[in-house]
């Protein structure tokens, strides 16, 4: 074949993959609001977004108690996890050894990206919920109050998701630290600053970008998450008053009922499917848009 006919042929064959993985992205999305708009229409977006009552059986198609519970428990991930994850960006970056990165904590991180969410789940369900329920049975407020008590709810999520971010949150910030040009380190140890200062203060500060997006994909990889949610979240479609409140999250609230469900009630669960739809691709395009800003800063 002639050079210039496989080299259109390689063209083609790129462009083809692109456009499919751009026409699947269209048809889930045009699937997803062709069932849930019609709940939209009926009861208007103020009442299905911000009605407070989730009750299927009587028309009630309030998402306001799952988009609450969804942001207390990515919220409450992010704070657990992230300065975790920024942390130990920044020693496998500048302080550990490299033969320890190589046989221990790169293998380590790379097992904890591969686990099954459900194995999070059951290790939330034997460990971390009892740990839980040992310390509300000691609080006098939150003793006498089953929901309160239980152990399932939003602390419970929220250290479950936040090790579930991890392997995000530390790969990516672990890129950037690593990107920083050399001459910066080099620049300020040559005036007088220690290792620890010119970390804080010049590469982390360089780094931030990368960062920041790091946090916003552990973001979108928490708002995501179904299975380990519905096994420690309580999964009580209510607005939260307390972290050791059940709760429920989009992505459980259609994974809960999706079975069961029949007409509009199926289209309501569509609805809330559009609203994660929504979330995801903000959440997505603002990382895209802090990437983009530090290669083009590079």
């Amino acid at each position: 074949m002639p050079r210039k006919l496989r080299e259109r042929a390689y063209k083609i064959i790129l462009f083809a993959s692109a456009l499919t993985a751009l026409l699947v992205i269209i048809m889930i999305g045009g699937f997803i609001f062709k069932e849930g708009m019609p709940v939209f229409s009926k009861y208007g977006l103020p009442q299905v977004l911000f009605g407070g009552k989730w009750q299927p059986s009587t028309q009630l198609y309030g998402l306001w108690p799952m988009i609450i519970g969804s942001i207390y428990l990515t919220v409450g991930a992010l704070i657990l996890g992230v300065p975790l994850g920024v942390l130990t960006a920044i020693f496998l970056a500048e302080l550990a050894p490299k033969r320890l990165v190589a046989l221990v904590i790169r293998p380590a991180i790379e097992l904890l990206a591969g686990i099954p969410s459900v194995v999070y789940g059951l290790f939330g369900m034997v460990i971390v919920v009892p740990a839980i329920r040992a310390l509300a049975s000691k609080i006098p407020a939150y003793a006498e109050d089953p929901l309160l008590s239980s152990g399932y709810g939003i602390i419970a999520g929220s250290i479950i998701l936040s090790i579930m971010i991890l392997p995000t949150i530390i790969n990516i910030s672990e890129d950037a630290i690593r990107s920083v040009p050399a001459e910066y380190k080099e620049g300020s140890l040559a005036l007088g600053a220690t290792h620890w200062q010119t970390i804080y203060k010049v590469m982390i500060p360089a780094a931030g970008s990368g960062i920041i997006a790091a946090v916003i994909l552990g973001m979108g990889r928490a708002i995501g998450e179904t299975m380990a949610i519905i096994m420690v979240a309580g999964n009580a479609p209510i607005i939260p008053d307390s972290i050791f409140s059940s709760v429920r999250s989009l992505t459980g609230n259609i994974a809960i009922e999706m079975a069961y469900s029949s007409g509009e009630h199926t289209q309501a669960l569509f609805a809330t499917g559009i609203v994660l739809f929504v979330f995801i691709m903000i959440v997505n395009s603002f990382a895209l848009r802090i990437i983009k800003r530090r290669v083009k800063n590079a």
